[in-house]
């Protein structure tokens, strides 16, 4: 397939031929209800789709009494691994599969190739837990300082003109990051390498390499580890900040502060570069935006899985289950349980590419 140079349509910027010629077409291709397919399949990986996955799978086998699908959030490193060692039918990631793991992949796969498919839309958060601070802004150069230990206390004076009139206290912040290969941080980092080239210097991946702070597993365990600790801060996705009543700082790239919402979120996620190739559909973040309407830490969840090549007894389950989770319905689900609807115009892409799985 030829790939061109990215082209802006409805807000969002695609290369090839065949995404443009996708997003072109108009609404989701997908029927609202769910076709039924019996069976039983394994998937694992990403923990900021955990609390969707759930809601999905909830529904899908409610509908379904014949189907059962077990989804075991333990980090897109680890949901990776599995898949490719033909553990699971489909892995969550929160970047996508490339160089090493996607030769590993597309040879699982052996009859075709893995491909990504972009499904929960979600914002990342930097949470916090400081007394008496209700509302909090942090500039991208502000949030790197603090996650690579070179801003230390809740005073100091980049974050403290940040934030007038609020009196922010002489304490020491306690950072928590991610202690197992992560997606999200390879979004956050990569944010941060992005947003604050000056002040980020350890680089981007799934694993935390910044010195400094403490470790928690999964995106639930940060959250924990904040609501228990204070004047703590840790990066995790919106919907699990939401369940446990943490507060969210707002972020300013420079073109003022803004909150995280499904509102915001969706607007940053439309402002993505999206590659489509041979349905292999992969995102590049604008995290540099200074768009005054885009929340500009997010990321998206991929499902990997064989476009050809799965077990004959599990192909029928996990086209059927990501043909709902693709679906208007399904995504329109999303917003209220804190993650990010998919653009209309990458669901059309998304949807034939589920549909191309055999």
């Amino acid at each position: 397939m030829k790939i061109t140079k990215p082209v802006q349509i409805a807000g969002l910027a695609m290369t090839g031929a065949l995404a443009l010629a996708a997003c072109s077409s108009g609404g989701s291709s997908n029927a609202d209800n769910i076709s039924c397919t019996t069976g039983s399949i394994k998937a694992s990986g990403s923990t900021a789709q955990k609390n969707a996955m759930a809601d999905w799978v909830n529904a899908y086998q409610g509908a379904c009494s014949g189907a059962t699908i077990n989804y075991q959030a333990n980090g897109s490193g680890a949901g990776i691994q599995d898949f490719n060692n033909a553990q699971t039918s489909f892995a969550g990631s929160d970047s996508a599969i490339k160089d090493a793991d996607l030769t590993a992949a597309n040879k699982r796969c052996a009859t075709g190739n893995a491909i990504n498919l972009p499904m929960v839309g979600g914002a990342i958060v930097a949470a916090y837990n400081v007394s008496g601070v209700s509302k909090l802004t942090l500039t991208s150069s502000a949030l790197a300082g603090i996650f690579n230990g070179k801003i230390t206390k809740w005073n100091n004076s980049e974050i403290a003109s940040a934030n007038p009139g609020v009196t922010l206290p002489d304490a020491t912040i306690v950072q928590f990051h991610r202690s197992d290969s992560s997606g999200t941080t390879d979004n956050f980092t990569n944010y941060l390498k992005t947003a604050a080239p000056s002040t980020w210097t350890s680089g981007s991946g799934k694993d935390w390499v910044a010195a400094g702070g403490q470790g928690s597993k999964g995106n639930d365990g940060v959250s924990a580890s904040v609501k228990s600790t204070p004047n703590s801060i840790g990066y995790v996705e919106l919907s699990f900040a939401q369940t446990q009543n943490l507060s969210m700082a707002s972020i300013d790239n420079g073109g003022g502060a803004v909150a995280p919402t499904a509102e915001t979120g969706s607007t940053a996620i439309g402002l993505a570069t999206v590659s489509n190739v041979n349905n292999n559909i992969t995102l590049k973040m604008d995290y540099a935006t200074k768009n005054p309407a885009a929340y500009p830490l997010v990321l998206v969840t991929y499902e990997i899985t064989c476009q050809k090549g799965l077990p004959s007894d599990q192909e029928g389950l996990t086209k059927s289950f990501l043909t709902y989770t693709s679906g208007t319905a399904a995504q329109g689900k999303l917003g209220s349980s804190g993650y990010v609807p998919l653009p209309s115009c990458l669901q059309t892409q998304v949807a034939p590419a589920v549909g191309s799985i055999s």
